[in-house]
């Protein structure tokens, strides 16, 4: 049962307990990173504080204790995208970024030839993009793209065109620019009648309302735990799990062997192959706390909350500044999620955060890691804002008067 109650979530969240320039802050920028609740970082703290050992090698207490709390992470981050088999998906990474990397260096370098091709989309942030620009230029294959429409939607009536004869289709769930909700689980189904594999970039997704890898059918999944309330440097590539015979170990060194001699080596089995060196273990008991906490909420409600606040933010950006401030994204909130990136004519989005900030209101002004998707728009950057389950509407109250100020300050 949801216990979701935006007032007690608010309380919950120490950082939003603070002032900046002697206002209370303001914070519209989850989509860079969330807020992470007060149990999130006391479970943390105890791991330190009673059980801080590493993990899956010594044999006293403390290390059994954690190398249960590591593993039992695994579990329950697995259950949170119903994973159908949550200990043996779930491979824990620094976040979507080094996921992405983990499956184009490990998957595809073992996988893709020069005669293969992959498809993305126009609306990638860089993590979906860099890794498989690198790889190619080692392997030679061809990146084709799904482009985006003038209503920032993906163009999908070249998607049989752009499949045929494809390996791979890697695309965002969630754009974390135009705030886009892409139709997952028809790519899907089409990447497979093509023969293809489908990986999702869940970095916004995931946080922002139900996830199940089951129903949409995919294949990877990848996410970070800092966008759904959690520590930051962990996230997870999770991989169906008849997959992982496909892939071969990405890093080298202590953890990922099954044996070592002067000949060579051979790689653990299971998902340790994949998570060499010692983990972030701390981070971890803290992204389970983070899943817990949103499972406590509910993740239908959350999404709920969220497009009415979502919904309020474009009403008023429509209603108060229709000739000043363009949305750069869908302005109606059919497959739309909480990220809304704005343009002020002839203002530098630099210009306007700076202006936002002496009200305490915290957006993110830049390209966003999607330069590709800025160019298609004309666009150096965009000022975002984007929305928490702790948000509410005296954010978006608080916004609009310093928008006000910043119209004025620039007109």
């Amino acid at each position: 049962m949801s216990l979701f109650i935006p007032s007690q979530v608010r309380s919950d969240i120490p950082l939003l307990h603070r002032e900046v320039h002697d206002r209370p802050i303001v914070y519209l920028d989850s989509a860079a990173t969330a807020l992470t609740p007060r149990i999130v970082i006391e479970s943390m703290s105890r791991y330190y504080e009673t059980y801080h050992s590493n993990v899956h090698r010594a044999v006293y207490v403390t290390a059994a204790e954690a190398t249960d709390a590591y593993e039992e992470a695994r579990v329950a981050v697995g259950r949170f995208i119903n994973a159908a088999h949550p200990a043996d998906e779930i491979i824990f990474t620094h976040g979507t970024t080094e996921a992405f990397n983990l499956l184009a260096k490990s998957w595809g370098r073992a996988n893709l030839t020069s005669s293969d091709a992959i498809v993305l989309t126009e609306m990638e942030h860089h993590a979906n993009l860099v890794p498989w620009f690198q790889l190619r230029d080692e392997i030679g294959f061809e990146i084709r793209f799904l482009r985006v429409t003038d209503d920032y939607r993906l163009d999908l009536s070249t998607l049989n065109e752009l499949l045929t004869g494809a390996k791979l289709l890697s695309v965002t769930g969630m754009s974390n620019v135009l705030g886009t909700i892409n139709p997952v689980a028809e790519l899907a189904a089409a990447a497979h009648r093509h023969g293809a594999l489908i990986a999702v970039d869940g970095a916004q997704s995931v946080a922002h309302g139900v996830t199940n890898v089951q129903g949409l059918d995919i294949d990877f999944l990848a996410f970070g735990a800092h966008k759904m309330l959690g520590p930051t440097g962990i996230g997870a590539l999770w991989v169906r799990r008849e997959l992982l015979a496909s892939m071969p170990p990405f890093l080298g060194g202590g953890g990922m062997i099954a044996d070592v001699s002067l000949d060579g080596f051979s790689a653990a089995s299971g998902l340790s192959k994949y998570e060499a060196g010692t983990p972030p273990i701390a981070e971890a008991v803290g992204f389970a706390t983070a899943v817990h906490y949103l499972e406590s909420l509910g993740m239908e409600a959350i999404a709920a909350y969220e497009s009415q606040l979502t919904s309020s933010l474009l009403t008023g950006l429509a209603t108060n500044f229709a000739d000043r401030i363009r949305v750069i994204g869908p302005t109606t909130m059919e497959a739309r999620g909480s990220v809304v990136s704005f343009d002020v004519d002839g203002v530098h989005p630099h210009d306007v955060a700076q202006v936002l900030d002496q009200f305490g209101v915290c957006v993110r002004p830049g390209h966003h890691c999607a330069k590709p998707l800025m160019k298609r728009f004309g666009l150096a950057a965009t000022a975002r804002a984007s929305f928490g389950p702790y948000s509410d509407q005296s954010d978006i109250d608080t916004l609009m008067i310093a928008l006000e100020d910043a119209v004025r300050l620039f007109a």
